[in-house]
């Protein structure tokens, strides 16, 4: 560890750090990683090839990446990175924490890479703002939390999304859902269904919208808007907004609600909102409402009454006095389907229930299932066992699906056999 530091030290006296970085590229990396390896050799140390190999590979990272957190980043097997503190880093894999043999120096080596993170996307973390969402150029979602908030040092969260974004067939094959609910998603999504996508934190809700906005014609204008651009969608017209925080005089903050405002400005054919979390649910509401069909969000809820619930509390910050009544047939009107997800007690994210709004009784929401996650049993290793089923209930949406010419297998909606 001092052996690199000290490298690293000699490497910044030799360079001028902001040209080269204004410069990356492959030629500059090995020349750079040229002039470590002389530094490597002027070092009064033997070294033998493996640590000398490493020394080089740390001290590149170091200047050009994230540090300790580059040999991370690039396992691929690795969903979330959990830094709390310079020497506690934790690592999820396959749905379970694993701690790791990696560690910063100190508490300002990890405030060095974070800032590394921010201020890519022209965003700060110090005393006055100590926590701050931002992303990596990949999208992984980054959250950090500081001192004098974070007691023990800097906490530091990235969730990693995959350098091939998740497919429906990707999730047919991981367990999330069947090929048959597939085939009504894309249903679903073709024919302009307004979509609310709910679940608790890692259940897979972003992963979802990603898989399910494949489904979306090529030829449509899509809007996304999000606090962290994380959404990776595929298609060509694509048009992405990302909220901007205050600056340190406390002027110039543009919300998600801002963004959906101007995003019915756009003429867009569907908006796309990362996450609901405020007074914007008004707005996209409003929007689906207005002639923007086959528009999705997502929204942190346990069960699809309960993201419904949670909608209602997000009107009423809105600052509208609006009666309950009204907010509750805004809902009803607006959304079309609430598709719940779950991550288990063995790590695997499946999607548990797909809901249809079908209107209002007296001031109830109403909803009918349509498809659900039984859960079988449990095995000696913790891993879940269970089966997709249809409910029996044929959703009133496939009279729309068959007017816009897409065929659904009759059969998808017998309750008695099991799906997949």
């Amino acid at each position: 560890e001092a052996l690199r530091v000290r490298i690293h030290r000699k490497l910044l006296d030799r360079l001028d750090l902001a040209q080269v970085l204004s410069e990356d590229n492959d030629l500059v990396r090995d020349e750079v990683k040229a002039l470590v390896a002389e530094l490597c050799d002027e070092e009064d140390v033997l070294l033998d090839g493996a640590a000398r190999k490493r020394i080089i590979t740390e001290v590149l990272d170091q200047t050009f990446g994230l540090g300790p957190l580059e040999e991370l980043l690039a396992d691929q097997s690795i969903t979330d990175i959990l830094v709390n503190g310079p020497k506690s880093i934790f690592v999820e894999r396959g749905g379970r924490l694993e701690l790791t043999q990696v560690h910063f120096k100190d508490d300002a080596h990890v405030l060095h890479v974070l800032d590394k993170i921010v201020s890519a996307i022209g965003r700060r973390c110090d005393e006055s703002t100590p926590m701050v969402d931002a992303r990596l150029p990949d999208g992984s979602r980054v959250n950090a939390v500081i001192p004098p908030v974070a007691l023990d040092g800097p906490l530091l969260s990235i969730r990693i999304f995959a350098k091939s974004p998740f497919t429906v067939e990707s999730l047919i094959e991981i367990g999330t859902i069947t090929p048959e609910i597939a085939i009504l998603l894309r249903g679903i999504v073709e024919a302009k269904r307004n979509i609310l996508i709910s679940g608790g934190t890692g259940s897979g809700k972003t992963t979802m919208l990603n898989a399910m906005s494949t489904f979306i014609d090529e030829k449509e204008r899509i809007v996304t808007i999000e606090d962290a651009a994380e959404l990776q969608l595929q298609q060509n017209h694509v048009a992405r907004m990302e909220t901007r925080p205050a600056n340190i005089e406390g002027k110039g903050e543009i919300t998600q609600r801002d963004l959906v405002k101007n995003a019915l400005r756009m003429r867009p054919d569907r908006i796309i909102v990362g996450e609901v979390r405020t007074g914007e649910a008004f707005d996209m509401l409003q929007a689906m409402n207005t002639g923007h069909d086959g528009s999705m969000t997502t929204i942190h809820a346990n069960s699809p009454r309960d993201s419904l619930s949670r909608l209602e509390q997000m009107l009423g910050m809105a600052g509208l006095d609006l009666p309950m009544r009204t907010m509750r047939a805004q809902i009803a009107s607006a959304l079309n389907v609430v598709i719940q997800l779950e991550r288990m007690g063995d790590g695997r994210r499946r999607m548990v229930s797909v809901q249809e709004i079908t209107g209002m009784e007296s001031d109830v929401v109403t909803m009918q299932e349509i498809f659900r996650f039984h859960r079988v049993s449990t095995d000696a290793d913790g891993k879940i066992h269970g089966e997709f089923r249809a409910t029996g209930i044929r959703p009133k949406f496939i009279d729309e699906l068959q007017r816009r010419g897409i065929e659904i297998p009759q059969d998808l909606f017998d309750p008695n056999r099991a799906l997949g």
